[in-house]
């Protein structure tokens, strides 16, 4: 081919220019090489991701938010692209999200977390009506949605909704001390046990044994008892890698049993005798936790002692207190068996000796504490 002048193009040696690097245009003069990345298709052209259908890609990210383990994992699928953006907030993708899609902590807590959670419970999803309707009932003491909240996801046999309304019924919470219905706590933990919820289960065998609120039956609330323990192992065990469990994690703490006038040495089952069992706590709880970490409703009432509950006092006095030392305070026998074993029967042994050599008094059983929690 000639140049307007008349020349010839340069024809280059084929076999010379293999070490040479190309760029852009093919040393031989005949057309570019395909080094750049893939631009935007051209107008008549169509991508292969926007043939996908909207169902199989709304099936994708429906898997991705029910197996996401924080926020920032469904979120960055959301930034992908706007289409990801525009289906990611469909309600069938928000309605079987997990509860650690939305778990956001405390300190990151603003009005668009509040909005996503509120669409994700718009949406039907079970665990977001539970976790808002208790932020709504404790962090923002709007007592009334926060319930209706948390009923919608008990209507639909959600264990830890059931469990927290048996709790708010117990206890009285966002009411008056006349407001307390045991039985309907009963009935509501009994709905939660059946369903295998671990607290659950620990509270009815605590009520069963003490009498509260339904017919004292102990040899009924110490079954319910091993039951929760059972499921309690089975949970850690399923959960928990093998490598991050201690050697000592199963290790028995031997316990008198008096049979009769009789001291027998038994075996102690689990967590509630004697057991040291990794807890695991509901993303709603954990919120409740940090949130009050550095925030007091009022000087006047208190949080619950388990580290892991996070629970405040709507009124005064509404929780019970531990009746050996009179220190640590429950929303529930569950809670105060669970801090028990993990903390507090430390705690409370070193202070009853403390208060009993001020008194002058000799020294006092701490096995009587074990389970011994009064009503202030």
């Amino acid at each position: 081919m000639r140049t307007r002048s008349g020349n010839l193009y340069p024809v280059e040696d084929n076999n010379n220019i293999s070490g040479r690097k190309r760029k852009g245009r093919d040393l031989t003069g005949v057309g570019k090489v395909n080094c750049r990345k893939r631009g935007k298709p051209s107008s008549g052209g169509v991508d292969n991701f926007d043939r996908l259908p909207d169902e199989l890609v709304l099936s994708i990210l429906t898997f991705v938010g029910s197996r996401a383990d924080c926020p920032a994992d469904f979120l960055a699928v959301l930034a992908t692209c706007k289409r990801f953006r525009g289906l990611g907030y469909d309600s069938s993708v928000l309605s079987k999200a997990s509860a650690e899609t939305f778990g956001v902590t405390a300190k990151n807590w603003s009005e668009s977390a509040h909005r996503f959670l509120k669409r994700c419970s718009d949406a039907g999803n079970v665990e977001a009506c539970y976790t808002l309707g208790m932020i709504r009932f404790y962090c923002f003491q709007n007592w009334q949605n926060g319930a209706s909240l948390m009923a919608k996801a008990a209507m639909s046999s959600h264990a830890p909704a059931l469990y927290s309304l048996a709790v708010i019924h117990f206890n009285g919470s966002g009411g008056s001390k006349s407001k307390k219905d045991l039985g309907g706590g009963v009935s509501l933990c009994a709905r939660a046990a059946f369903l295998g919820h671990i607290d659950a289960l620990r509270e009815l065998g605590h009520c069963l044994q003490d009498g509260y609120g339904v017919t004292q039956n102990i040899t009924e609330g110490r079954r319910f008892l091993v039951q929760a323990n059972a499921r309690e192992l089975a949970v850690a065990r399923s959960t928990i890698p093998s490598t991050l469990i201690p050697g000592d994690w199963l290790k028995l703490n031997p316990v008198l049993i008096r049979r009769g006038n009789t001291l027998i040495p038994g075996c102690p089952l689990l967590s509630d005798f004697g057991c040291n069992v990794i807890p695991e706590y509901h993303p709603a709880n954990r919120f409740l936790a940090s949130w009050f970490a550095n925030r007091v409703p009022s000087p006047e009432l208190l949080i619950c002692s388990h580290a892991g509950c996070g629970r405040p006092e709507t009124r005064m006095q509404e929780f019970r207190r531990c009746a050996a030392c009179g220190v640590v305070n429950y929303c529930s026998r569950a809670c105060q068996a669970q801090d028990w074993k993990m903390r507090h029967h430390k705690e409370c042994r070193q202070l009853m000796r403390f208060h009993n050599v001020i008194a002058g008094g000799g020294n006092v059983n701490p096995n009587r504490v074990e389970n011994n929690v009064g009503q202030r």
